[in-house]
Parts: structure tokens; sequence; C-alpha cells
């Protein structure tokens, strides 16, 4: 007997056994918005109608798109066996990019490779995308399950996915409106989030040679439980806040905090002649930073240069909002605190 696909690796059964599966599954995450297209080659979404965040029609309505990965957290996900949240930060670092202009999340397309697909637990995957997709909300379109034998190791796989929103051209927040003496309001992550993994694994696994099953006491749970906690998607509290706010004067720019920490992420969204002093005390960072950085002895400025430090996300804004702001971020879940202004000077962000 010849070659096969399946004897080269490929198992077709499996495929079309999980594309059955997801065609019965993403529908959970459509509104009216999205036209059916069974099994085809390509997902369909109406611009105009109505749907999930939106109060009205959009006028001159701009699309908006962002694309991202998971990184090494993967490796922890693999390590720990724990496959069902890895989704939602796939959703939530493409979605969180996109809402920083604006923008409302309107649907998501995931690519997941893997070497032999039976290999990998893939439906636990894809429940964390949609989980991620109704937390948005958004929809979840489409996407593409590729097996390559030989590229990955049994057991491990790849992640990538791809979002895009809309935002009315007029509204989209660029940051030009910004002026001297806006204040910076951070929002609390939920831990690492999606980023500095590579070190956090390297101090806290390698270094201090901890075991993912050990129980940190502050937490009352295991190490890879807190490390593997999913990224936290901002969309429906910020759109709270936009509808809150029609004009751009009040709320002007917002910044999600991913590699690069706060100084990094924060002065892209910036003028030039205004940069940005941000207090060190205007908020206590969760003990697992602490733990990364007694474990491998990093500075005070890496920790800040590669971690969010406990805070997911950004929003400069004048003065006169911060109060309702952070009464409504608190009450959708999401402690958050000023963390500091907007001043003239050299386009830069500093941490004292």
């Amino acid at each position: 007997m010849g070659l096969t696909y399946r004897s080269a690796g490929v198992d077709r059964d499996a495929a079309d056994e999980n594309a059955a599966w997801i065609f019965r599954e993403i529908p959970k995450t459509f509104d009216a918005r999205v036209i059916s297209n069974p099994e085809g080659f390509a997902g369909l979404f109406a611009l105009k109608g109505k749907g999930p965040l939106l109060a009205k029609r959009y006028r001159d309505p701009v699309l908006v798109s962002g694309t991202d990965g998971v990184g090494t957290k993967l490796k922890l996900a693999f390590a720990a066996g724990k496959h069902d949240t890895i989704g939602i930060d796939l959703v939530a670092m493409s979605v969180n990019d996109v809402l920083t202009v604006g923008a409302e999340p309107l649907f998501f397309l995931d690519y997941i490779a893997t070497g032999r697909l039976p290999t990998i637990p893939i439906r636990d995957v894809l429940s964390g995308i949609i989980e991620g997709c109704r937390q948005a909300p958004c929809a979840l379109l489409g996407g593409e399950t590729a097996q390559m034998p030989g590229f990955y190791p049994d057991g491990e796989y790849d992640l990538a996915g791809f979002a895009v929103g809309v935002v009315e051209r007029d509204r989209a927040l660029l940051g030009k409106d910004i002026r001297p003496g806006d204040l910076v309001l951070g929002l609390s992550s939920t831990g690492l989030h999606s980023n500095g993994f590579s070190l956090a694994r390297r101090a806290l696994l390698e270094e201090a040679k901890m075991r993912l099953d050990a129980t940190l006491p502050e937490y009352r749970k295991t190490l890879g439980e807190v490390l593997l906690t999913p990224t936290r998607i901002y969309s429906k509290a910020v759109h709270d806040l936009l509808r809150h706010y029609p004009r751009r004067s009040l709320l002007k720019a917002m910044a999600n905090v991913t590699g690069s920490g706060i100084p990094g992420n924060l002065v892209r969204v910036l003028p030039e002649g205004i940069g940005v002093r941000i207090s060190r005390s205007a908020w206590i960072p969760p003990p697992i930073f602490e733990r990364i950085q007694k474990a491998g002895g990093i500075s005070d400025r890496e920790m800040f240069d590669t971690f969010n430090m406990g805070i997911g996300y950004l929003l400069v804004l004048a003065p006169r909002a911060a109060d309702i702001s952070l009464d409504r971020l608190r009450r959708a879940g999401i402690p958050s605190w000023i963390l500091g202004q907007t001043v003239k000077g050299e386009r830069s962000v500093a941490i004292d």
C-alpha cells in the first residue's frame, strides 16, 4: 500500500470531526449582523444593523484591525495540562488592542497550528476562544486549524488571533487632544496577562525551582493557576464610558499594557511635547510580581519595562471625567486608580 495523508501524520477524520463541532458551537457568538455561510470558505458580517454595544447606526464607519498571539504563556499551558482559558487570552490580546481607538469589536478569527491534531485538546482551546468572544462581545466568524506533522512536537500548538472592529471616524481616539494636566487612569489587570512569560518562567521555574503545582498562600491557588489566569477583556466596561462621554474632549486616549509595560505602551498614544509622570505609590502590584522579581533578582526598571505590574489598560482623560470613570469601572468589577498626569515636555513616561 502506498503512502496516505494519514501515514504522513495528518488526520483528516479528526479535522472533520473538529470542524463539525466548531460549526455547532460558534453560532453562540453570533448576532443578527452575521450572515450565515455554513461550512463556507469565508465569514460574512454586515456593517449595518443593530447589535451588542451599538446605540445607533454609524454615519462614517472606519474599520479597525488587530492581530496577536499568546506567546510563551502557551508553554505553561502545556506544562500544567490546562488549555481551557488560553483561548480567552488569544481573544483579549487582539480585542484590547482594537479597543484602544474606541472601536467596538465586531468579529474575531483564530489560527491554530499543531503537529498532529489528536495530540492536543483542541476543543478546550476552542472553548476558551468562544468564551473570549462572548466576553468581548464579538462574533467568532471563522478560523483555521492546520496540521503540520514534524513541525510541532506532539502535544504542542501555536495560536494567532485576528480582530476587526468599527469606530465612527470623528470619534476615533488618537491622542491628538491630550493636553498638560490630563489624568492617567490605570485599570487593574488579572495578573501577567500574556506578556513577560519568558522572563517569568526563567525566574520562577528555573532560578527559584518552583513547581507549577506549588500553592501560593497569598492566592490560595497553585502557581500554575495564578500564571494561567486569563487576560482581562476591557471592551464592555470601556464602551460604557464611551457612551457616557460622547465627546472626545473628555476621554482622549487609551493604551493596552502588553509587552514593554506601562512606559512603552503609554508613550505610543502621546503627542509630541507631552510627557507623563506616574506615581509608583498610586497602586500596589499583585504579589506575583514581587515573587518574580525576588526569584530573578530583577531590577525595578526591568520589571516595569517587561510586565504590566497589575495595570492592564490605561485611559487618558480630562480631570473632570476622572471620578465618574473610576466609579463606573469599579462598579463593573475593575478596580482602577489615578496613576499620574500629563505634563508639558519630552514625549516620555516617567515612573517615580
